[in-house]
C-alpha cells in the first residue's frame, strides 16, 4: 500500500488511509493533492481520492477518478479493493463482489478484503463462497473467536448444523477451563445458547439438554436457560419435569400466556380449537382455581378461563373478569374480550352480562349482588363497552345511541370520540367518523396515537389534503412530505395510496405504492450493517432470526398491500392509458415542422428550468447540513412528486409483473395474488399463465365469488379462441383440454350448467348471487334482466343470534358498495343501480355513499345529531384545507413548529 512511493509520500499515503477511517474527508483530500503534485498518475492516490470524495457525495469525480486509478495501476489489490467499496456505497453489491474477488487474486491473504467480502456474501446470501471465505479468514487468524464464530454460523447458514457444532466444540477445546473473564461472560453464555439452539435444530435433544446442565454457571440469562430447559424437557417427553419448570417461569411472570399454554400441554390439556370435553374442562378450571389463589394480581390466569368455558360458567366467569375493569375504566376491555365473538354463543352471553351490569349500576347505583355503591364513572365505562359490543355486530343505531349517553354522561373522555368515529366509520358516514376523530385529536393536541388515528379516518373520507396537514404536526421541520417518507411511515402512504386510487389520481396513488415498496427495499439493504456487528457482539440467536425474518420480509401484510396496489394501478392504465401518450402525439401531429421544433424547444427550455431550481432548492436547504468532516448530508428534490412520469410507462402490464413475481415468491397461500395474476396474464394474453393462476385459487378457495368469475371467464374465452394452427398453439390447445378434465366443476355440462349449479349452492350469499349474475350476462349477453334479477332478488336475511336490541342483518356495507359498482360499471344500467341505492339506503341509514337518511351527505342544514359533540354540518367537514376551524382557530397551528 503506497509501496512505490518515496518515504514521505509514503506516509502522506498513510494519512489519506487514517483521515478516511477517522472521517477527516478533508484532510485526506490535502494529502491526496500533495501526493499527486509529485506524482500525478499514482493509482493508489488516485483510488484513496476518489473514496474520500465519495464520502462528500462528489459521485462522479469520485467514480472517475478510482476507474483513473484502476486503469493506471491494475495490478494493485488498493485499487480493486477501492473500486469494491465504492460499488458497496451504492448498494452494486455483485459488481462489489467482482471487484474484491480481483484484489484477492493480486493479495489473497488480505484479510481486510476477505471480510469485506464475507459480509457481502452473506448480504447475497452467497452462502458457499460465505463459507469459503470464513474457512480463508479462520486459516490465517485462528486465534480470532469472531473467525471461529463466524465460521459455524455461516455453516449454520449453509444448511450444516452438524458441522457448525463441531466447529464451536473445537472452538471450546482452545478455551482454558477458567474462560472466560468477567468483562466476557455475556458474549460467551450468549455462544453457548447459540450451541445449545443448534443442538436441538439437529434434533440431538439429550445431548442439549446434557450440554445446558454442564454449563450452567457460565450461562449469564438464567430466563433464556429456563426457556430452553423447559423446551428441550418437552421434546423429550418428560412433562412432569417441564410442568415443574413452567411453574417457575409462572413465578417469575405470572402474565406470560406462553408459559400457560406450556403447562396445559404438559399436563394433556391443551388444544388449538379451545374445544374440550367436559371431564377436561373440569381439570383445567381446577387448574387455574388454584393458580389465581396463587397469583391473585394476574390479569391472564383471569382471562385464559373464557376461552374455555361455556355457557353459565363462562357467564358467571366473564361478569367476574369485566367487573372490576369497569370500576377501574380500563378502555382496552374491549380489544381484550373480542377474540371470544369468534366462539359461538359467547357474544350473546357477553351481551346478556353487560346488560345485567349496566341495568344494575342504572337501578342500584351498584353491580349485582353486592351493596357497595360503584363510583359514578363505572356507568360510563359500561356504556362504552356496551357500544363497542354492537358496533362489532353491525348494530350501529344501538352503538351510536349507547356511545352518545356515554358522552353526554363524562364529556371529556377522548376514548369515547374515538370509539364513536369508529362506529361511524362502520357504519359509512366516513366524513362524520373524520369530524368525530378530528374532535378527539383536538382535545389532547399532544396524543401522537390520536393524531394518527384522526389522520387515518380523514384518509378514508379522502380528504387527503387536509390529513397531511394534521399528519405533519409531529414531523420535524423541513420538507414535511419528505419527513413522513424518511420516518417509513407506511400505514400513512398506504391509506393515502388507496385513497388517490378511489378518486382515480393513479399518479399518486402508484407514487404512494411504491415508496412502500422502497421502504423494504431499504430494511433489505440495513441489515449490512449487522452481518459484523453481531458476529462481533455474539447476538448469534438474534442475527440468525434477523436473517430468517428478512428471507420472509416481502410476505408482510404491508407490503402485500403495497404491490398489491400497485398492480391494480397499472391495470387500471393499462385498461384505460393516460393522454400522455397517444392523444399529445396526435396533437403534435396536427402542427407544422416548424412549430413542433418551437414546441419541443419550449419543452426542454422548461424541463431544464425546472430542474434548475429544483437543485438550487437542494443546495440552499442543505448549506447549513455540512458536517464537521465536510460531508454534505443533501436531500435529493423529488422531480416527479404528483408521479406523472409513473403513468408514461410504455408497458404498465410489465411493471405489474415485476412486483407480481415478489407475490408469488413470497404471499403464494394469498387469495389476492392469483387474482391479481389471473388479471395480468389474461390481460397479457398468457394463457397458460393465467390457467396456472386459476389452478392456485381453486386450490385455495374454489368456492370464492372471485374464483367462480376467473373460472367462467377463462374457459369462455378459449371456447372464444380460433382454431390452432401453429405446432405450439396446437400443443397449448392439449394442454387446456387435458386439464380441463382434471377440474371438478367442469364435469358438469356447459358454463351456464356450471354457473347455475353455483348459484343453487350459494343462493343465500349476497356476493355469490352477484358473481353469479355477472357471469350469466357474460354467457348470455341477451338475459341482462334475468342476470339483474338475479341481484336484486338477493334476500338479507336475519342472521340467527340472541342478541337483546334488534335483529342483525346477513349484508355488509362494502359488499352492498360493491354491487353497487357492478351495476354501474359492467351492467352499464343506471335505474337498477339506482334501485339498489334506495334498498341499501334502507338497510344503512348512515351510510354517505348510498345518501341515507341518516348520513352526513343528507343532514346538510342541521348540525350532526350529536349535539353535545360540537360536530358541525358536512360542509364544516369537507371545507376547504387552507382554513381548518374545526373546534378551535386551527389556523394558528398552520405555521407552528414541534
Amino acid at each position: 500500500m503506497g509501496a512505490s512511493l518515496p518515504p514521505k509520500e509514503a506516509n502522506l499515503f498513510k494519512l489519506i488511509v487514517k483521515s478516511y477511517e477517522t472521517k477527516q474527508y478533508k484532510k485526506g483530500l490535502k494529502a491526496a493533492d500533495t501526493i499527486l503534485k509529485k506524482f500525478p498518475d499514482h493509482g493508489e492516490t488516485l483510488s484513496m481520492k476518489g473514496l474520500t470524495l465519495n464520502c462528500l457525495d462528489r459521485k462522479a469525480e469520485a467514480y472517475e477518478l478510482v476507474r483513473l486509478g484502476l486503469k493506471n495501476d491494475l495490478k494493485s489489490h488498493v485499487c480493486w479493493h477501492v473500486y469494491g467499496l465504492l460499488y458497496r456505497s451504492d448498494r452494486e453489491y455483485r459488481e462489489a463482489i467482482k471487484c474484491y474477488r480481483n484484489a484477492l487474486r493480486i493479495d489473497p491473504d488480505n484479510i481486510e478484503i476477505l471480510r469485506d467480502l464475507s459480509l457481502l456474501q452473506a448480504q447475497m446470501r452467497d452462502l458457499t463462497g460465505f463459507v469459503e471465505t470464513r474457512q480463508q479468514l479462520l486459516t490465517l487468524k485462528p486465534n480470532h473467536r469472531m473467525n471461529w464464530i463466524g465460521f459455524a454460523v455461516a455453516h449454520h447458514l449453509n444448511s450444516n448444523a452438524s458441522k457448525a457444532i463441531d466447529i464451536l466444540e473445537a472452538y471450546e477445546g482452545t478455551l482454558e477451563d477458567d474462560y472466560p473473564p468477567d468483562n466476557e461472560r455475556i458474549e460467551h453464555s450468549e455462544m453457548l445458547l447459540y450451541k445449545i439452539s443448534i443442538l436441538e435444530e439437529c434434533g440431538y435433544f439429550q445431548k442439549a439438554i446434557e450440554e445446558l446442565n454442564k454449563k450452567e454457571l457460565k450461562i449469564v440469562d438464567k430466563l433464556s436457560y429456563k426457556e430452553q430447559e423447559v423446551a428441550l424437557l418437552v421434546k423429550l417427553n418428560r412433562p412432569e419435569d417441564a410442568e415443574k419448570l413452567y411453574r417457575v417461569l409462572l413465578f417469575m411472570n405470572p402474565d406470560n400466556y406462553r408459559y400457560y399454554e406450556g403447562l396445559q400441554r404438559c399436563l394433556g390439556l391443551y388444544t388449538d380449537d379451545c374445544k374440550y370435553s367436559s371431564n377436561e374442562i373440569e381439570q383445567l378450571q381446577a387448574l387455574y382455581k388454584s393458580l389465581a389463589q396463587e397469583y391473585t394480581w394476574s390479569s391472564a390466569v383471569k382471562r385464559i378461563p373464557l376461552d374455555f368455558l361455556h355457557g353459565e360458567q363462562f357467564y358467571k366467569e366473564a361478569d367476574n373478569y369485566i367487573r372490576p375493569l369497569l370500576t377501574k375504566g380500563v378502555p382496552s376491555l374491549f380489544s381484550d374480550l373480542s377474540p371470544l365473538y369468534e366462539q359461538p354463543g359467547k357474544a350473546d352471553i357477553l351481551e346478556r352480562s353487560i346488560l345485567d351490569l349496566e341495568q344494575s349500576v342504572r337501578q342500584t347505583g351498584g353491580f349485582p349482588g353486592r351493596l357497595d355503591k360503584e363510583p359514578p364513572p363505572t356507568l360510563m365505562w359500561t356504556l362504552f363497552l356496551l357500544a363497542q359490543h354492537y358496533d362489532r355486530r353491525g348494530q350501529y343505531e344501538v352503538a351510536l345511541e349507547k356511545i352518545d349517553e356515554a358522552i353526554a354522561h363524562t364529556p371529556t373522555v377522548i376514548d369515547l370520540y374515538s370509539a364513536k368515529s369508529r362506529i361511524l366509520k362502520h357504519a359509512g358516514d366516513l366524513a362524520a367518523a373524520a369530524a368525530l376523530a378530528d374532535e378527539a385529536r383536538c382535545m389532547d393536541l399532544a396524543d401522537r396515537y390520536i393524531n394518527s388515528e384522526c389522520v387515518k379516518r380523514m384518509l378514508q373520507a379522502d380528504q387527503v389534503a387536509l390529513a397531511e396537514k394534521i399528519a405533519v404536526l409531529f414531523t420535524k421541520d423541513g420538507d414535511q412530505h419528505n419527513n413522513l417518507h424518511d420516518m417509513q411511515c407506511m400505514w400513512y402512504e398506504l391509506a393515502s395510496g388507496e385513497s388517490y386510487f378511489r378518486q382515480g389520481d393513479l399518479g399518486r396513488a402508484l407514487k404512494k405504492f411504491l415508496a412502500v415498496e422502497k421502504h423494504y427495499a431499504d430494511i433489505t439493504e440495513d441489515q449490512f450493517d449487522f452481518h459484523s456487528y453481531c458476529l462481533r457482539k455474539m447476538t448469534l440467536r438474534t442475527y440468525v432470526e434477523m436473517l430468517k425474518f428478512q428471507d420472509r420480509l416481502h410476505s408482510h401484510a404491508y407490503f402485500r398491500k403495497a404491490a398489491s396496489g400497485a398492480i391494480r394501478c397499472y391495470i387500471k392504465l393499462f385498461d384505460s392509458p393516460s393522454k400522455s401518450g397517444t392523444e399529445e402525439d396526435e396533437e403534435m401531429a396536427k402542427l407544422l415542422p416548424s412549430q413542433k421544433k418551437k414546441m419541443r424547444q419550449k419543452q426542454r427550455k422548461a424541463e431544464a428550468r425546472a430542474k434548475k431550481e429544483a437543485e438550487s432548492k437542494s443546495e440552499e436547504s442543505n448549506a447549513g447540513n455540512a458536517s464537521k468532516s465536510g460531508k454534505r448530508h443533501a436531500k435529493a428534490v423529488d422531480p416527479d412528486p404528483n408521479g406523472e412520469k409513473l403513468l408514461q410507462v410504455e408497458e404498465p402490464l410489465t411493471e405489474a409483473t415485476k412486483y407480481l413475481k415478489l407475490l408469488q415468491k413470497n404471499s403464494f397461500d394469498s387469495l389476492e395474488t392469483h387474482l391479481l395474476s389471473f388479471e395480468v396474464y389474461m390481460r397479457k394474453q398468457k394463457i397458460l399463465l393465467a390457467l396456472q393462476a386459476l389452478k392456485h385459487l381453486l386450490r385455495l378457495d374454489a368456492e370464492s365469488p372471485g374464483t367462480h368469475r376467473c373460472l367462467i371467464r377463462f374457459f369462455s374465452k378459449v371456447s372464444s379462441m380460433p382454431a390452432p394452427t401453429t405446432d405450439a398453439e396446437i400443443l397449448v390447445s392439449k394442454v387446456l383440454e387435458a386439464e380441463r378434465q382434471n377440474i371438478s366443476q367442469l364435469q358438469d355440462g356447459t358454463l351456464s350448467d356450471v354457473n347455475s349449479l353455483f348459484l343453487k349452492k350459494h343462493e343465500d350469499s349476497l356476493m355469490h348471487r352477484a358473481a353469479a349474475a355477472e357471469m350469466l350476462y357474460l354467457l348470455e349477453p341477451d338475459k341482462k334482466s334475468e342476470a339483474l334479477s338475479l341481484i336484486e332478488d338477493s334476500p338479507n336475511n336475519i342472521v340467527s343470534t340472541n342478541g337483546a336490541l334488534g335483529p342483525v342483518k346477513e349484508w355488509r356495507l362494502r359488499d352492498c358498495i360493491a354491487v353497487q359498482k357492478l351495476l354501474k360499471e359492467v351492467f352499464i344500467d343506471e335505474e337498477a343501480a339506482s334501485r339498489w341505492k334506495v334498498r341499501c339506503a334502507e338497510y344503512f341509514p348512515y351510510s354517505t355513499y348510498f345518501e341515507g337518511s341518516r348520513s352526513s351527505a343528507v343532514i346538510s342544514t342541521t348540525p350532526y345529531n350529536s349535539t353535545d359533540n360540537g360536530i358541525g354540518s358536512p360542509e364544516q367537514v369537507l371545507q376547504s384545507t387552507s382554513s381548518i376551524t374545526m373546534n378551535g382557530k386551527l389556523e394558528k397551528f398552520n405555521d407552528l413548529q414541534i
